[in-house]
């Protein structure tokens, strides 16, 4: 089998993708634009061949890059990236090349587009918030009439919560639309709520070969806007009605062979026509792994390698891996520079030494939803989860994020 992997090198730890599938015996061919001497030692050796592009964006260059591999390897039967913001490319270059094994371009259109997500929510009877494109602002008056205020507008196409905002009057919606970038987006009824996902791996037949939850207690459209604290972590315990409504939309949506993270709204109270406090409604959907460093939290709280199940689904189409532990809850927690804490890094360090499984810088490209440093610890109970994340962001003056 020849694999091409697109970016093997960012984020910094999807090289392990490339290394269990040359493992599984795959030949692996990367395509980046990282000088091939600034990569990384495991990414080098995870990978049969490097062609380094000048721009990725340039598709004349990945499109050159795609038939050198095929030319000299001969027949390419996946092309990958496991990253939003490369899908389209890497349905059009599928299409391109005739490589069957993913999304081809208007596939990974229904995928991306935030308002053609809500069909494949209504179609596994999921609810989801009132929604309308924002196209003229006499429309926009119209939705708010139907909805009332607050609502939150954001790009048809986009990653996590990059320009979006919550609007809560006619003042700023206006302005909103006097200002309003040259791309599509959509308005949304304002919904009280965290966010729960369901994320994991599904076969050819939508069958789920490993799946998990994470809680998101604070939102991304809040954090950065806000330039607040990031904090999520995995569930030890999935609770009945997120498995339940994650089953529902892997069938619903098209999840073949690939990751999944979808996302859903647990209430914080009464919302009509959506549901009562405490339920789950839809949100949005992406079609690859969840965002950061999250498949390594996979694996570390359930003690297990998502890399590897990934990598068994794209060979045979299952794995053999038992996923039914969950030993650990695996907790994010963020710092940003513009804030002054009471602990130091280095009493973080000494407290937590044994818990922490990660901490580093984060690259100035993932800052903004993310933070700028990052701690990653595993836990037994939810009690000592909180007490790790008000010691890493309590502020001089101040409290931490979790209570």
């Amino acid at each position: 089998m020849n694999f091409i992997y697109i970016s093997p090198q960012f984020p910094k730890t999807y090289w392990n993708f490339c290394d269990r599938l040359k493992r599984n015996g795959v030949t692996v061919l990367g395509i980046g634009d990282t000088p091939y001497e600034e990569l990384s030692n495991e990414t080098k050796h995870a990978l049969d061949e490097y062609y380094r592009v000048s721009d990725m964006e340039n598709y004349d260059e990945m499109f050159k890059a795609v038939a050198f591999f095929s030319f000299k390897y001969g027949k390419i039967d996946w092309l990958e990236s496991n990253n939003e913001y490369w899908m389209h490319q890497d349905a059009k270059l599928r299409e391109d090349f005739h490589i069957t094994s993913g999304y081809q371009g208007k596939e990974s259109d229904e995928i991306q587009h935030k308002s053609r997500m809500k069909s494949y929510y209504e179609k596994a009877g999921i609810p989801c918030a009132r929604w309308k494109m924002a196209d003229t602002l006499e429309n926009a008056y119209a939705f708010v009439k139907q909805v009332s205020y607050p609502i939150v507008v954001k790009p048809d196409i986009g990653v996590g919560a990059a320009a979006t905002y919550k609007i809560t009057n006619d003042q700023e919606l206006e302005a909103f639309f006097e200002q309003i970038p040259d791309i599509p987006y959509i308005m949304e009824e304002y919904v009280p709520g965290y966010i729960c996902s369901f994320d994991g791996v599904a076969n050819s037949q939508k069958e789920i070969l490993f799946y998990t939850s994470h809680v998101f207690p604070i939102g991304i459209m809040e954090i950065v806007n806000a330039k607040n604290h990031l904090v999520y972590y995995g569930e030890k315990d999935i609770p009945n009605d997120v498995y339940e409504i994650g089953r529902k939309a892997v069938k619903a949506f098209p999840t073949q062979r690939r990751f999944f993270h979808f996302e859903f709204f647990r209430l914080l109270e009464d919302k009509e026509g959506l549901g009562k406090k405490g339920e789950l409604i839809g949100l949005e959907v992406n079609m690859r792994p969840p965002g950061g460093y999250t498949p390594d939290m996979m694996n570390f709280a359930n003690a297990l390698d998502v890399y590897q199940i990934w990598a068994d689904m794209v060979c045979y189409d299952t794995t053999s891996i038992d996923t039914s532990k969950r030993p650990y809850i695996c907790v994010f927690a963020s710092r940003r520079d513009r804030h002054a804490y009471r602990h130091t890094h280095r009493e973080i360090m000494a407290i937590y030494h044994d818990f922490i499984v990660m901490e580093e810088r984060m690259p100035d490209i993932l800052s903004d939803a993310m933070g700028n440093q990052m701690y990653t610890a595993c836990f037994q109970t939810k009690d000592e989860v909180n007490a790790f994340v008000n010691f890493v962001q309590e502020e001089i003056g101040g409290t931490g994020t979790c209570s």
